[in-house]
């Protein structure tokens, strides 16, 4: 029996709509940029269209035809031009829309390469992934609409009923006030027993048969250098109790500790436009205009110093003439 696409598309849990998207770009894309339009498009799974098909004449309508059946609610829009590269981040169908310049991006490919081991399982793209916003003051109106924005690409997770098996990928996005700069990162979560060695895991999780050919006996294996009872990082600020059991070795009311290992794509970018509809409408944030604001009254503020200076010299240069003036009659 087929599922009703209704029912397909709103969380059995919490009741809401699902939300959905179209990863795409309106113009030819660089190879390496291509291949960051696709990291994008495996970090948003499982609930986008990775093999999308985009052609040149296409335009956004043709998309926001498309996205109503398909239950799509946002849309991340990639663009190179000469002089920069932009990520557009807009909810469908009437927007807002956010524009990031993006001033650094890594691959994934490239994260992979840099590590001694790269951690990529099959299923690790199954679930979504949770979301962590770090800095954003929900002071400015800007930075609180791109924090509700980001926490809205994503499903809602109900903490009560959530499964931590399901729990293994994390997006962080840290904002620094001072470069107004947002660090995004995309992490593989796993739980790792405390006190358990790596080969011991290996046996209990994968059962691999563990190479015993140069062990005098089967102690060897847990007491020998290099195959003792510690585990990779036992720190205590790393660790957490588990209310429930995870997997085989991961059992409930044990410490575990918490593993993170970045899998890309990673970015740095800055949010410089928010517009109120879908590509159009009013702006309601722009930095180009925040710049020249700061830059005038920097320097409303200097010529006001210096005029001030001015005044001060004027006065004290007076005050030197009436000075002479007094010694002259006391002659």
């Amino acid at each position: 029996m087929k599922k009703n696409n209704n029912q397909a598309n709103v969380d059995h849990v919490t009741g809401d709509k699902i939300p959905k998207s179209f990863v795409f770009s309106r113009t030819k894309l660089p190879g390496s940029v291509k291949q960051l339009q696709m990291d994008l498009r495996k970090l948003m799974l499982p609930y986008t269209a990775l093999s999308l098909k985009e052609k040149k004449r296409n335009t956004l309508r043709d998309f926001l035809n498309v996205s109503g059946p398909m239950g799509v609610t946002h849309f991340l829009m990639l663009k190179k031009t000469a002089s920069a590269l932009s990520l557009r981040v807009a909810r469908s169908p009437q927007g807002p829309t956010l524009t990031f310049k993006i001033h650094q991006y890594s691959l994934a490919s490239d994260i992979a390469q840099s590590q001694l081991r790269p951690r990529c399982p099959p299923d690790l793209f199954k679930k979504t992934p949770l979301i962590v916003l770090y800095g954003f003051d929900p002071q400015e109106p800007h930075l609180l609409l791109a924090t509700k924005m980001f926490q809205k690409i994503f499903p809602d997770l109900d903490v009560k009923t959530i499964k931590l098996s399901t729990c293994q990928r994390l997006v962080l996005m840290n904002y620094n006030k001072d470069t107004k700069l947002i660090d995004f990162r995309h992490y593989s979560l796993r739980l790792q027993p405390v006190g358990v060695s790596r080969r011991l895991r290996k046996f209990v999780e994968k059962h691999e048969v563990p190479d015993l050919r140069n062990l005098q006996d089967v102690s060897d294996f847990l007491t020998k250098a290099g195959y003792g009872l510690e585990s990779e990082g036992d720190e205590e600020a790393a660790t957490v109790t588990l209310s429930s059991d995870l997997r085989r070795v991961n059992r409930g009311s044990t410490k575990s500790a918490v593993k993170l290992q970045e899998i890309g794509p990673r970015m740095t970018m800055q949010l410089v436009k928010v517009e109120e509809g879908l590509c159009s409408g009013e702006i309601m944030f722009d930095e180009s205009e925040n710049v020249d604001e700061t830059t005038a009254k920097k320097t409303q503020n200097e010529d006001e110093d210096e005029e001030g200076e001015e005044g001060s010299e004027e006065e004290g240069e007076e005050g030197n003439e009436e000075d002479m003036d007094e010694d002259d009659v006391e002659d």
